[in-house]
């Protein structure tokens, strides 16, 4: 029977430090190691792998193909035995250890740093380190055991039924329009998503998908203009204030929108999406206490 590889998690760790700081030379400072140990310690790991991890080049190193499959699966078991690790100081020692809270970015306008408020009231002594980036890659680095605890939205494409991870609605949240302060409509309580049908949209869609702008148009029926494609929210509030476009700005990142703009509902038409907590199967109890701040900051 042909004897399976059993990797030592030191070198696993050492794996992960190399690729991270693409060198021998920053790895062994960052772990206190000598280079020529490095050295020796990769090529050990390398015939252990049964071919090349590194490409060695004129300056520092880049992961192989198969160096990259083994590092994926360096992260996911470093960071599983980083949160075993904090499950046990918590169950040692209380709340303690560390937290680490993902967000997509207007939730971390207002909804998030709240809770986390309210959180580090309750915990002073758990060391809070919050991640931001899109629901997908959030979900996804909680599969591989890098969050503790995360909050997503299903804009603008959905999410993905995952058994493995224990979802909670946290709100509803109304997608409003941005206006100028001198546009013909910034006078009005509430907006006719009709009335824009000739108004330029200030956003930045995922390519070949329909969005929540788009079904809201379909549904008035008209198709939105071509839309100037502008991702980060500073920028848009720029191009709105300066007349060249208009732009859907999520309730709960109102406190975000800058004087110069209005922000008015579109009625019965307007865009929603549902904002929601996200725990992993086995959740720390620090996490869960998280998830009852979130209900508390979004009005639960």
């Amino acid at each position: 029977m042909r004897r399976r590889n059993v990797f030592d998690v030191d070198a696993l760790r050492l794996l992960d430090a190399v690729a991270r700081t693409g060198s021998f030379t920053g790895a062994a400072a960052q772990l206190n190691y000598t280079q020529s140990a490095v050295s020796r310690r990769i090529a050990s790991l390398e015939q252990q792998a049964g071919g090349p991890l590194f490409d060695r080049l004129a300056r520092g190193v880049r992961l192989t193909p198969a160096g990259e499959t083994l590092h994926h699966h360096a992260q996911v078991v470093l960071n599983r035995l980083a949160r075993a690790a904090e499950e046990l100081a918590g169950i040692h020692g209380g709340y303690r250890g560390r937290l680490r809270v993902g967000a997509f970015a207007t939730a971390n306008v207002a909804l998030v740093p709240g809770a986390l408020r309210a959180f580090r009231r309750e915990f002073p002594e758990v060391e809070l380190t919050p991640v931001e980036g899109p629901s997908g890659g959030l979900l996804r680095r909680m599969r591989e055991g890098g969050l503790d605890a995360a909050v997503v939205s299903d804009y603008p494409a959905g999410l993905p039924y995952d058994e493995e991870l224990e979802f909670a609605e946290l709100v509803e949240d109304e997608l409003m329009v941005a206006l100028p302060r001198d546009h013909r409509l910034a006078g009005e309580d509430r907006v006719d998503l009709r009335e824009l049908r000739e108004e330029t949209w200030i956003e930045a869609p995922p390519p070949g998908r329909t969005t929540m702008l788009d079904a809201a148009c379909a549904r008035a029926g008209f198709a939105p203009r071509a839309t100037v494609r502008i991702a980060e929210w500073t920028g848009k509030f720029g191009y709105v204030a300066a007349g060249l476009g208009i732009t859907l700005v999520p309730a709960i990142a109102a406190q975000a929108v800058p004087p110069d703009l209005v922000l008015r509902s579109l009625g019965d038409l307007a865009p929603r999406r549902t904002v929601y907590t996200v725990l992993p199967a086995t959740p720390l109890p620090a996490a869960r206490t998280l998830v009852r701040h979130l209900c508390e900051a979004a009005g639960q």
